[in-house]
C-alpha cells in the first residue's frame, strides 16, 4: 500500500479535502460589495488591473487580457473576476483583524497569500519535496532491485512484488504532481485531476495493501482482488469527472478505502515478525496523527501555513521511512527464496 498505510491516510484526506463554494466570506455583504464594485472598474482601492480596463462598449481595451498578462500568469487563467475576488478577500480580511476579528473562508477556502500567482504557495512547496522524496524512494527501490541484489536468470528480480511497487511509486509521483499543481491554481480541471490522481493511488494501494498483507503470489488470485477494485476505483472516477462531481459521496469512498487498508497494515504489523515492522508502525501511528492536523483545519498562519500544508510537511520523513520498509522488505524476501532454493 504505500505511502498510503499512512499515505491510506494522506489520500483519504487529500479526498476529504472540501470545495465548498459558499462560505462565511464571500456571503458578506462588504466583499460581494467590493467584488462587484472591482469589476465594473477595475480597481480595488489604489490597485488596479490590466485584464479589468473596458471600453464603454465593455470590449478590453488592448485586445483579450490574456494576450496582455505574463506566460506565468496566463496559464493560471487570472481573469478579472478572479482577481478582484482576491484582492477585495486581502481587504475584507485587513479591515476584520483591524477590529479583532478572526479571518473567514472565501468560496470554500482559507484567505492564502498568493506569490507569482500561486494561490497556496507553501501547500505547492511541499507537494514538490513529496515528489522528490517518492522519486528518491523509487529509484533507491528499483537499484537495489536491480543492481544490488542477485538476479533470477533472464534477469528477473527474486522479490514477487518488485512489479506491484512499480506501479505504486509511480501513481504516487503522478498523485503528487496533481497536488502541486491544484495548490498552484485551483480550477475544475486541476481539481479533477487531483481528486482522480489520489483516488487511484488510493484504490492500487488497497490492492496492494491485501496482496502483500495476505502474501498473494498467484496470479489468477491476484486478478481476482484487484479486478473488483479496479473496476469499482474507475467507474468512480468516471463519475466523478464525467457525471457529477459528488463530495459527500467521494468521502465515504476515501474513508471507506483508507480505513479498511490501514486496519489490514495495523494487524498484519501486529501479528507479523517482520524485522523491519517497527518502521510500519511508525507510518501507520505516525499517518494517524498527522489525521488530526486536517481536522483542525486552522487558518494559514500569516496567510501562508495551514493545517494541511503541516500535514503534507508530516508526510515527508514518512513516506521515506516507508519506502525504507519496502527495501527491506525485498531484501528479506529475497535472502528467504535464495535460502530456499539452495
Amino acid at each position: 500500500m504505500a505511502d498510503r498505510n499512512w499515505i491510506a491516510l494522506f489520500l483519504t484526506l487529500s479526498c476529504l479535502l472540501p470545495s465548498l463554494h459558499a462560505s462565511a466570506g464571500d456571503a458578506d455583504p462588504i466583499y460581494r460589495a467590493c467584488v462587484g464594485q472591482c469589476e465594473k472598474t477595475g480597481c480595488v482601492g489604489d490597485k488596479c488591473f490590466q485584464h479589468c480596463n473596458f471600453l464603454s462598449d465593455g470590449k478590453p481595451m488592448g485586445g483579450p487580457w490574456y494576450l496582455q498578462e505574463p506566460l506565468y500568469i496566463r496559464w493560471k487563467q487570472w481573469d478579472c473576476s478572479s482577481d478582484c475576488r482576491y484582492h477585495c478577500m486581502l481587504a475584507r480580511e485587513e479591515e476584520r483583524e483591524k477590529v479583532g476579528d478572526k479571518p473567514v473562508k472565501y468560496h470554500g477556502k482559507w484567505p492564502f497569500r498568493h506569490v507569482y500567482g500561486i494561490q497556496e504557495p507553501v501547500s505547492v512547496a511541499l507537494s514538490a519535496l513529496n515528489l522528490s522524496i517518492q522519486f528518491h524512494g523509487w529509484l533507491s527501490f528499483f537499484i537495489l532491485l536491480n543492481y544490488k541484489l542477485p538476479l533470477r536468470p533472464g534477469e528477473k528480480t527474486h522479490y514477487e512484488y518488485t512489479g506491484l511497487w512499480h506501479i505504486y511509486g509511480i501513481l504516487a509521483m503522478n498523485s503528487w504532481f496533481w497536488s502541486a499543481v491544484f495548490h498552484s491554481r485551483d480550477v475544475e480541471l486541476t481539481e479533477k485531476l487531483d481528486y482522480s490522481s489520489a483516488i487511484a493511488l488510493l484504490g492500487f494501494t488497497f490492492i496492494l495493501a491485501i496482496l502483500r498483507a495476505f502474501n498473494v503470489r498467484d496470479e489468477a488470485a491476484r486478478v481476482m482482488v484487484a479486478a473488483p477494485v479496479i473496476a469499482f476505483v474507475t467507474t468512480h472516477i468516471l463519475y466523478l469527472n464525467f457525471f457529477k462531481l459528488d463530495y459527500g459521496l467521494n468521502m465515504k469512498v476515501c474513508v471507506t478505502m483508507g480505513v479498511v487498508q490501514l486496519l489490514i497494515w495495523a494487524v498484519w504489523t501486529g501479528v507479523n515478525h517482520h524485522p523491519s515492522r517497527w518502521k510500519l508502525w511508525v507510518v501507520v501511528v505516525g499517518g494517524g496523527l498527522a489525521m488530526l492536523l486536517e481536522i483542525v483545519d486552522f487558518p494559514p498562519y500569516r496567510g501562508f501555513v495551514d493545517a494541511h500544508a503541516l500535514h503534507n510537511a508530516t508526510s515527508i520523513p514518512l513516506t521515506y521511512l516507508w519506502w525504507s520498509f519496502i527495501r527491506d522488505d525485498a531484501e528479506l524476501q529475497t535472502s528467504t527464496l535464495l535460502k530456499k532454493m539452495k
